[in-house]
């Protein structure tokens, strides 16, 4: 890897290794010098009559402060030397060991820099600080990686589902271009018709992407009250369809977006009319506070909803087996992933249960007190 001019990390710890023993050996031989040589008399030190090799009399020799110190600085110096070179070599290889698991999280951030998310560092060894990290590297990286995937696949389906309706758009222009004398009220009110799925998709694409980015003002919010007006408003629907609508519960608080959760129990509303009975249905939506949530759930009548199909609802445009409907009331395939985004925008967790009946619980957890996000509000 090109770096830039200077001193590596390596490098730097190497020094400071080999620094750090060098100061311990030199406040050692200071230590000598403080408490042992200075108190030793400079100058010959002769004592009384000592015997010779040969039994002679010789004078007994004591060495003094310089001769102790001519003896001592060559091998302090030595010594000196040998622990700069050793604080270097182990240094150099200490700071080698210890910044490997360093090495491997930026292999792997290059990895990623360059677009391969799938591969994870997986640092095994004792639970230290660099595990924490490679850690929660990974951690992240497979985050990133799921919303990366998830991203793509909205991208891919968003694009399909926008092109319908230009397309159906282009080609019923073309025909009155080519026929002048067919009927221009029917071609008007097609266009129309094609013109407000496509203005209806996106206001559904921009809603779920603010649910996504979490732009939103936070305020007190009764949902009680949000269940009242959703109801009112689709009241014309369900007496259409001869569905009764029904509330029930208390005043439920929590924090958040009102525009937001109104469209969120819309949307659920919605959709328990829409795939109901065809007559003599019912839809119940109920709140109720509990001692760590704020509680919404929507119960309808309906066909039986097998349970492999439950994952699959809040896919966007996924519309599962008996659920899809052809009328006006067909929605844009963005109703529960809609819901799911405002819901995970909150903090909170979305449930599907299918009734034994037929038809779907869905229940909602919204925190009562704002909380830190979480990677994923289904439960």
């Amino acid at each position: 890897m090109n770096r830039r001019p200077g001193l590596s990390t390596r490098l730097k710890l190497t020094l400071s290794y080999a620094g750090f023993l060098l100061l311990a050996g030199a406040l050692l031989l200071a230590v000598v010098w403080v408490f042992l040589l200075r108190y030793v008399p400079d100058g010959a030190l002769i004592t009384g009559p000592g015997v010779g090799r040969r039994g002679a009399p010789h004078p007994r020799f004591i060495p003094n402060r310089s001769d102790l110190l001519r003896a001592f600085a060559p091998r302090a110096a030595q010594a000196l030397a040998f622990l700069l070179v050793f604080g270097l070599l182990g240094g150099w290889i200490l700071a080698g060991r210890m910044l490997a698991p360093l090495t491997r999280i930026a292999d792997a951030a290059r990895m990623a820099a360059n677009g391969s998310l799938s591969h994870r560092i997986r640092m095994k060894g004792p639970t230290d600080e660099f595990r924490e990290l490679a850690d929660v590297f990974d951690t992240m990286l497979e985050q990133l990686e799921s919303h990366v995937t998830e991203q793509q696949r909205f991208a891919a389906n968003a694009s399909h589902e926008l092109r319908t309706p230009l397309a159906i758009s282009k080609t019923l222009l073309d025909v009155a271009r080519n026929d002048p004398t067919r009927d221009q009220g029917e071609l008007i009110e097609r266009l129309h018709t094609v013109n407000t799925r496509a203005i209806d998709l996106t206001e559904a694409l921009l809603l779920l992407s603010r649910g996504h980015s979490r732009s939103f003002t936070r305020e007190p919010v009764d949902l009680s009250l949000i269940a009242e007006e959703a109801t009112e408003t689709l009241l014309p629907l369900a007496e259409q369809r001869q569905i009764t609508l029904d509330v029930t519960g208390e005043p439920t608080q929590t924090v958040g977006s009102a525009a937001l959760l109104l469209r969120m129990v819309t949307n659920l509303v919605q959709n328990a009319i829409v795939h109901n009975l065809p007559d003599g249905g019912t839809v119940t939506i109920h709140t109720e506070s509990q001692h760590d949530a704020s509680v919404l759930w929507v119960e309808n009548t309906g066909h039986p909803v097998p349970s492999e199909l439950l994952p699959t609802l809040t896919e966007p445009f996924q519309r599962g087996t008996q659920r899809v409907r052809t009328d006006e009331h067909a929605g844009v395939g963005l109703g529960l992933a809609i819901v799911h985004s405002i819901v995970r925008a909150h903090n909170g967790a979305l449930g599907l249960t299918p009734r034994p009946t037929g038809g779907l619980l869905v229940t909602i957890r919204l925190p009562r007190t704002p909380q830190a996000s979480s990677p994923n509000g289904t439960h």
